[in-house]
Formats: C-alpha cells, sequence, structure tokens
C-alpha cells in the first residue's frame, strides 16, 4: 500500500545553559528541574529538559515506524502534522494513513489530523476525531467513564483555589485537564493540605494555561494495560505493572516526568516495570476485564494503552486513557506498549505492522457492512 505517517517530531528546546532564568522561574515546573540533572541529561537528552514537546515522539522513533511499515512491503510518505498537512494529505492521497501525530495547539489537538482524514475520506489507523478528542479531555473521558460504571477516581475541575470544595479530604492528585506524556505532573502533584493545593493550581494555570483536573489520589497498585483489536477481538496484551518501589527514596510513589524522564535513561535505567505483571489470577481478570469495559465504552479503536491504579480496598481503577500509545523503540527506554508487544513474541516491526493491518482489517469490515 502507498502509506502516510503521520507525527509530530520534538522540537529543539535548547539546553538547561541557554534557557533564560525567566523560563526556570519559581512559577514553572523548569525550576523544580535543576535538581535531577545529570550530565548524562545534559549530554544526552537535551529534549527532556523541557517538557512543552514531550508528547511529540522523537526521530529516531518516527524512523523506526517508517522503517516497520517499508519492511512490511508498504511505500511510506512522511506528513508533520502542522498546518500544512491537510494539502499534503490532499495532493498524495494515500491508500491509508499511520497516524501517530499528536497534533499542534488547543485541547482537541489529538483530533486534528483525524478530522482532515475523515474529510478527506482517507483510513487511518486508530481511534476516530470524536474519541482522541475525548480522551485528551480528562475530565470528559472520565464522565464517559463514569456513565457506564466504569470505576476512576472522583474528580472535580478548577483554575482556583477559592473555587474548590471547601471540605476536602487529603491526599489529591493534582493534573493538567489536556496534556499527556506524564506532562505537568511532578513529584510536587500529590498534595497534602490546601496550601499545596494552591500551588498546584497555579502552576498548572501559569505553566500550561489551563485548569487542574484534581482526582482522589489511590494509594495502591499501579499498572498499564496495552490494547489491540476491535470489538469483540480486542486483546489485553500482557499487563505492565510500574514497579512504585523502584521510584528514588523522597519522592512520591507516581510514574511523574521527573522519575519517566529524568531518573529512567538507557545508561541508568531503573527496574521500574514489571511484565507480565506478577499478581493474582483474580486481580490480573479484573484489570482485563474492567480496560475492555472502557475500550467499548470510549469507543476506541485498533489500539490504545490504559492506565490502571488500585484504590484503598484495591480496586482496579482508570487513571489515564491513551488513544495513540508511546512506542519508543530502544528497549532501553522503558516503553510500555513495545514492551507488552514483544511478550507475545512481536518485534517493533511486527508490532507495528500488526496494529496496521488490525486497523485495515477494521475498515474492510466496515465497507463490507455498508455493502449489504
Amino acid at each position: 500500500m502507498r502509506l502516510a505517517l503521520a507525527h509530530n517530531i520534538k522540537k529543539d528546546t535548547g539546553s538547561i545553559h541557554t534557557q533564560s532564568e525567566e523560563s526556570l522561574s519559581s512559577s514553572s515546573p523548569k525550576a523544580d528541574f535543576r535538581k535531577y540533572l545529570s550530565e548524562n541529561l545534559i549530554n544526552n537528552y537535551p529534549e527532556r529538559l523541557d517538557d512543552t514537546y514531550a508528547e511529540w515522539d522523537s526521530e529516531e522513533t518516527i524512523t523506526a515506524v517508517k522503517n516497520a511499515l517499508e519492511e512490511g512491503g508498504h511505500e511510506v510518505t512522511l506528513i508533520e502534522g502542522d498546518v500544512d498537512a491537510f494539502e499534503k494529505f490532499k495532493v498524495i492521497n494515500p491508500d491509508f494513513v499511520f497516524n501517530v501525530a499528536e497534533g499542534l495547539n488547543g485541547s482537541s489537538r489529538e483530533s486534528q489530523i483525524p478530522s482532515m482524514l475523515e474529510m478527506l475520506g482517507i483510513p487511518f489507523t486508530g481511534s476516530d476525531s470524536i474519541t482522541n478528542g475525548i480522551c485528551h479531555d480528562k475530565s470528559r473521558c472520565k464522565e464517559i467513564l463514569s456513565y457506564y460504571k466504569i470505576p476512576n477516581p472522583e474528580f472535580f475541575i478548577t483554575d482556583a483555589i477559592h473555587k474548590t470544595e471547601n471540605k476536602l479530604t487529603y491526599p489529591k492528585f493534582v493534573k493538567p485537564l489536556h496534556e499527556g506524556s506524564s506532562k505537568g505532573i511532578f513529584n510536587s502533584s500529590v498534595v497534602n493540605n490546601c496550601a499545596e493545593l494552591r500551588n498546584e493550581i497555579i502552576r498548572i494555570k501559569e505553566c500550561y494555561n489551563q485548569p487542574s483536573l484534581v482526582e482522589d489520589f489511590l494509594t495502591g497498585k499501579e499498572f498499564t494495560v496495552a490494547m489491540l483489536g476491535n470489538g469483540d477481538d480486542v486483546k489485553v496484551l500482557p499487563i505492565v505493572e510500574i514497579n512504585l518501589e523502584s521510584v528514588p527514596e523522597g519522592f512520591n510513589k507516581i510514574y511523574s516526568y521527573e522519575v519517566k524522564w529524568f531518573f529512567d535513561t538507557r545508561e541508568s535505567m531503573l527496574d521500574i516495570f514489571k511484565c507480565p505483571a506478577q499478581i493474582d489470577e483474580k486481580l490480573y481478570s479484573g484489570i482485563e476485564s474492567l480496560c475492555k469495559a472502557a475500550f467499548k465504552a470510549l469507543r476506541l479503536r485498533d489500539w490504545a494503552r490504559i492506565d490502571v491504579r488500585l484504590d484503598n480496598n484495591g480496586v482496579p481503577n482508570i487513571v489515564e486513557v491513551n488513544p495513540l500509545p508511546g512506542i519508543l523503540p530502544d528497549p532501553a527506554d522503558n516503553s510500555c506498549y513495545p514492551k507488552a508487544a514483544r511478550e507475545i513474541g512481536l518485534d517493533y516491526n511486527a508490532m507495528i505492522n500488526e496494529v496496521l493491518q488490525t486497523a485495515v482489517k477494521r475498515v474492510k469490515s466496515s465497507i463490507n457492512e455498508l455493502s449489504f
């Protein structure tokens, strides 16, 4: 097939040496970064020092996806997910698009490329524009989950401390309403009193210009679940447990931006994942059922990664839904979806082509249904 690979490549935001003092002010998460910087990070991972493009892919990842698709026998054209993408799709008119583009600007940015392709009638991998938009607005996603009685932490949205409820129980977990890839989630995101909550709400408003999602903080184990397929055929790949005991001493037991991108590097890997998760059969089955229910309720397609955490009673709760899962190609990067795929015998190239074939099968089935 003639494929287009829709993507966004991380921009070079410069190193810590070239960032201004203003960008490292106390109102910015960059101020906290200084404590965790090492020569390894500065020399090898300058793109991690600023979380502006945390959701976007590295050139290494895009090259790996392109190579995988070409190995599958396809002709691949790269298309950056920017304002010029629509005309490029229109001119090239590919048979199919492999979409990993996170989009640019706005809370519905993950819907931008799917919307273009829907308008042009070009089929693509992954969820449609509506589902991508819903999942990127964490509150709308949680509202749907709650409607279907799928467990997720109690929450409210605010951008000002005076708009919060007077009687709150702690701890709470505070994160930006419209971000992914642990962007905006730091050690300080777990708050234990009104003053800490106020600081996080202000930080998120000033740094990301968006409201905060304030949830009950769940204290149990955490898991991430890679999913592949559609409808009744959707598969749960081996569940990955987040080994919270590997989080450095003095840090909250969360998979924060610091843990994900500062402490866990190729040169100094954390023992952060256990795959498959070493849990009893009842809990394992419960997590699988929970994620299948969420996949169906949100009308996800082809693939996704869903994050799960246990509450105080050991009940699994959905804490994040990712229609565009991270797919770093190097095993040393500890990327969960490829890790789960490897557990069932799919190397990186096979995994990418399996996602493509899953999407092609879905589109063909839809065409056949319409022909009757």
